[in-house]
């Protein structure tokens, strides 16, 4: 078996220290995908949203490599404030890869659900001019966090000539717009397991490790699912992995987004304080408890914002473990047992 997060820690801190043989992950992971699937769950096949980007294109060529094209089927959702780039390269790992593609658009549901005006009452509390043919994001402070240690998020806007105005939000507005755009992965997987349903198959769930760690998915919604190839491997991991499956150069090289807002987002603009590159070598020093020092000496950062990446990290780890965890129950149901 290998392991992916085992290295010696007199190793120097460097990217280096997350490199793995590629071809040897992807035969384990295969092998344990089939597994899990066909044996454990009892499913014929699997479903799985794709996004575009690089995680749901590497599951995709795992679990079509594990249980052949004819076992997996790729959905692809967009909705309202979607990049249509998503779509396009939806069905360039779909047909890369051989599997079959369907296109679902969920904006009707949304609306339905008041998704949109949900999150513009919420926007205009702040900005009260915003219109529906505006654009938005939420985005971090641009030091991450204040000297309390806390996270401080600002609302960007652009009116339709290109105007942008950034606002700070209070916690009100801020919980409101979030609460209002993760009904878009709530939708999603709502979908997904339409389609498991109707075919006995099994949703996997695309987070990598970084994101699986930090809690950067909506319970529920993307963070639910009955198996998740790759959340045991780092962002920089996962790129490893493309290569070697061949996904195309293009989805490779595509920035990590989170095709939620009409306006372009980065991951590190809305969640992580640096570039997913630097934030997986942070991870794996809080993991193997290197010093802010010799991170920073590492990565070109200086000792303080390490450390308060170092705190963020942890903060995040508290604040999010309810997503990890199952409903709590008043006494255990002893004769219940869950797939182990």
């Amino acid at each position: 078996m290998v392991k992916t997060d085992t290295v010696s820690v007199n190793q120097a801190v460097g990217p280096d220290v997350l490199h793995l043989d590629a071809s040897a992950e992807i035969q384990r992971i295969t092998d344990v995908i089939s597994d899990q699937v066909l044996r454990k769950l009892r499913r014929r096949g699997v479903v799985m949203g794709v996004s575009g980007g690089v995680d749901s294109s590497v599951c995709l060529a795992l679990c079509e490599r594990a249980l052949g094209p004819d076992r997996v089927l790729s959905l692809m959702m967009p909705e309202a404030d979607s990049d249509p780039e998503s779509l396009r390269l939806g069905h360039l790992i779909a047909d890369t890869c051989g599997v079959q593609g369907i296109v679902e658009d969920i904006a009707p549901i949304l609306i339905g659900a008041g998704c949109y005006t949900r999150r513009d009452y919420f926007i205009r509390q702040v900005v009260p001019e915003f219109g529906d043919d505006w654009k938005c994001k939420i985005v971090l402070h641009p030091e991450g966090q204040s000297n309390s240690g806390y996270n401080i998020f600002w609302l960007v806007t652009q009116s339709p000539d290109g105007q942008q105005k950034k606002v700070r939000l209070p916690l009100e507005s801020y919980l409101g717009i979030v609460a209002s755009t993760n009904m878009k992965q709530r939708t999603r997987k709502q979908v997904e397991y339409f389609h498991a349903d109707r075919l006995n198959y099994a949703v996997v769930g695309t987070p990598n490790r970084l994101e699986y760690d930090q809690g950067f998915f909506v319970k529920n919604g993307d963070g639910a699912a009955d198996i998740k190839p790759i959340a045991h491997l780092y962002k920089t991991q996962v790129y490893q992995l493309a290569e070697a499956l061949g996904i195309p150069d293009e989805i490779r090289r595509r920035p990590p987004t989170t095709d939620t807002y009409s306006l372009p987002q980065s991951q590190e603009e809305f969640y992580f304080t640096l570039p997913y590159d630097k934030m997986d070598l942070c991870l794996w020093g809080v993991n193997h408890d290197i010093a802010p020092a010799e991170m920073a000496d590492a990565i070109g950062v200086s000792e303080p914002q390490i450390q308060r990446v170092y705190r963020d990290i942890q903060s995040k780890r508290r604040a999010t473990a309810y997503q990890h965890a199952g409903p709590l129950l008043v006494s255990d149901v002893s004769e219940i047992c869950h797939i182990s």
